[in-house]
């Protein structure tokens, strides 16, 4: 699911928003975690998981073309970790569905998703 699908499907669910209203609101609340993550901040969203920031360590890595040693610097770099609730919604949701390939996720189906 992309933004503009995210943003498609909550103005059609709330026909009092304006999809102008609902694109502003998705994208507030996306700077709003951006941010958040950027300040050193954890993020849980109840039943759905949770953002946070992973430390990595430098290393020496190599370059792939010439095989020479190259400094990897450290960094911080985003983390998820599905709730409870989504791992059990996603492997039920698996399990019914054995006989479909996972490049097939795209065609979900948009009225059967519950915010």
């Amino acid at each position: 699911m992309t933004k503009s699908e995210l943003i498609a499907i909550l103005a059609g669910r709330y026909p009092q928003l304006a999809v102008r209203d609902t694109d502003i609101a998705v994208k507030t609340m996306l700077e709003a975690m951006t941010q958040a993550l950027v300040s050193g901040q954890r993020i849980e969203i109840r039943g759905f998981g949770s953002f946070s920031l992973s430390a990595r360590s430098p290393r020496i890595g190599r370059n792939p073309k010439s095989g020479e040693k190259v400094m990897v610097p450290g960094k911080h770099v985003p983390h998820f970790k599905a709730g409870k609730e989504l791992r059990e919604r996603v492997d039920s949701a698996a399990r019914q569905e054995p006989s479909e390939e996972s490049n097939e996720s795209s065609n979900y189906d948009r009225d059967t998703i519950n915010y």
